[in-house]
């Protein structure tokens, strides 16, 4: 099954795959974080948004929140979580927007799927333009040299009678600028049991790569893979908090 297919077919499971996850203290931490380095304004945007969980948490917070996404079911359902906002159907490497903003993030890892580093060059020139003076572009990311292939992480939940397994973890293959989302999904009802396989290409990059990339556009912050708490990145861990302010 295609990326495409898996996402739309599933698209109503989303938020059940995504249920062991904070949204509000992800939120609320990037939130922190454009008090102390950004321009104190409230415009905005959630890249690769999905169904709309961290916009909601922005609007609840007073920001002037909108999304965007390739997959319009997802953006039909963050539509109807968060009505007051505005959500587009755009890919995060050639999107537009129609008013200089404030704050842009990427959550849940979700920059490493600009696929290849020409096109992730490209996101980070979109995001640049896109933002205002003073304005400030955070995500979460992985470096591609600390993967370790065994790992994956793995949680259940219930939904219509029916029991979801969902595990998903990373792979790289040692080399190049191609990793993957591995991830499986098992339905179990009245007896029955549905299976999903499914491998996401993403794009692999190192730190120092990530920053090199950022550093002529943004300066650059580091910080370790906490949403609760804000320090420094230790240098070691293969997990981090990027929070970039335009130059």
């Amino acid at each position: 099954m295609s990326r495409t297919a898996l996402y739309t077919d599933l698209s109503g499971y989303y938020d059940l795959m995504c249920a062991d996850i904070n949204y509000q203290a992800q939120s609320q931490s990037l939130q922190r974080l454009h008090q102390i380095f950004g321009n104190r304004g409230t415009r905005h945007l959630d890249l690769a948004c999905g169904t709309g969980p961290h916009v909601r948490h922005f609007l609840d917070a007073g920001f002037d929140s909108s999304g965007l996404d390739i997959n319009q079911p997802m953006l039909d359902l963050a539509a109807k979580r968060c009505p007051e906002a505005r959500f587009t159907l755009q890919n995060m490497c050639d999107f537009e927007v129609d008013a200089p903003l404030d704050l842009i993030t990427c959550f849940l890892y979700s920059l490493h799927y600009c696929d290849g580093l020409a096109n992730l060059k490209a996101c980070i020139g979109r995001v640049h333009q896109a933002l205002g003076s003073g304005g400030v572009f955070s995500f979460n990311a992985v470096d591609r040299l600390k993967i370790d292939n065994s790992s994956s992480v793995s949680h259940s939940a219930s939904q219509d009678d029916a029991l979801f397994w969902f595990r998903s973890g990373w792979h790289y293959g040692g080399e190049g600028e191609r990793q993957s989302l591995r991830l499986h999904i098992e339905r179990h009802h009245q007896g029955d049991i549905e299976f999903w396989q499914d491998e996401h290409p993403m794009v692999a990059v190192t730190f120092a790569e990530l920053e090199a990339l950022l550093d002529p556009l943004f300066e650059v912050h580091i910080f370790e893979h906490d949403y609760d708490k804000i320090l420094p990145w230790d240098q070691a861990s293969g997990n981090a908090i990027f929070v970039c302010v335009k130059r």
